[in-house]
Formats: structure tokens, sequence, C-alpha cells
């Protein structure tokens, strides 16, 4: 088990802090969080993406169209309200790899601790993309890269 530290001692010896212990991905806790964080992820995407899809699938112009837009970002917020909801008492809700780096950053979490997060939030963002191609018989994504918005 993993000693908490105050406050003085990490200012102290911040590098400490920042790398903490090689064996945390041995730790049963670590396994919960990692998984924490993939389904939270996963629900994201697939509630993100799945509701772009949905809509260009629809109306055909889901990135080209004010509704579209608006129906992307109410998906996106309920998305991001439950997968924070569901991971927030287990592993913080960070869902996102740039807010687990900028908690590293920040000295909030450990080196290995952002790893694992990272790792399994990648994963789970392409398992819902996966779920996503496989549940829809390979229906794109709701934009290309070409696409404009509305002037």
């Amino acid at each position: 088990m993993i000693e908490v530290e105050s406050y003085e001692e990490s200012i102290q010896n911040p590098t400490k802090r920042a790398i903490e212990n090689q064996n945390e991905f041995r730790q049963p806790g670590a396994i919960k969080v990692a998984l924490a964080e993939f389904f939270s992820t996963l629900i994201f995407v697939f509630v993100g993406e799945g509701s772009g899809m949905a809509y260009n699938k629809l109306t055909g112009n889901a990135s080209n169209s004010h509704s579209g837009l608006v129906a992307a970002a109410v998906a996106h917020g309920f998305g991001l309200f439950v997968a924070v909801s569901i991971s927030a008492n287990i592993s913080g809700g960070h869902v996102n790899p740039s807010t687990t780096f900028g908690l590293f950053l920040g000295g909030n979490i450990s080196l290995f601790r952002g790893i694992l997060y990272i790792i399994a939030q990648l994963l789970g963002s392409v398992v819902a993309c996966l779920l996503l191609w496989f549940s829809t018989d390979g229906l794109g994504p709701s934009c290309d890269i070409y696409t404009r918005l509305p002037s």
C-alpha cells in the first residue's frame, strides 16, 4: 500500500509524487480505476459519436446543419455527464487523456497511474468505435475531414 504523504513532504520532494511506486500496476485498486476509466470513456465516445452517426443517417447532413451541431453537443454533454458520474468516485472521472495529462503535470497523479489511465481511455475509445462500426454495419463517422461549418 502506498503511504499518503503530507503537502509539505510533496513540495520538498516533487519527483517522489511524480514517479511514485512502480508496483502501482500490481495493486488491485489499479485494475478497478483502469476499468472505471475504460468504461466511462467507452460510454462517452459511444453516446457522442453514435448520436452523430444516427442523426447523419436520418438527415444526411449532421455536420452541416445547426440542429445537427446542437444535437451533437447535447449528446456529448449527456454522455460526459454519465461517464463522469460513473467513474468520479472510483478514479476521479478523467474520461480524457488530456485531463489525465494535466493532472499529472499538476502533480495530482503519479506517472504510472497516468499511463494506466491513458491506456484504459484509449482502449475504451477504440472499443466504442468498434462497437459502433459493428452495430451500424460499417456506417462511417458522422462527418468527414472536409466538413465546413455553416457561416
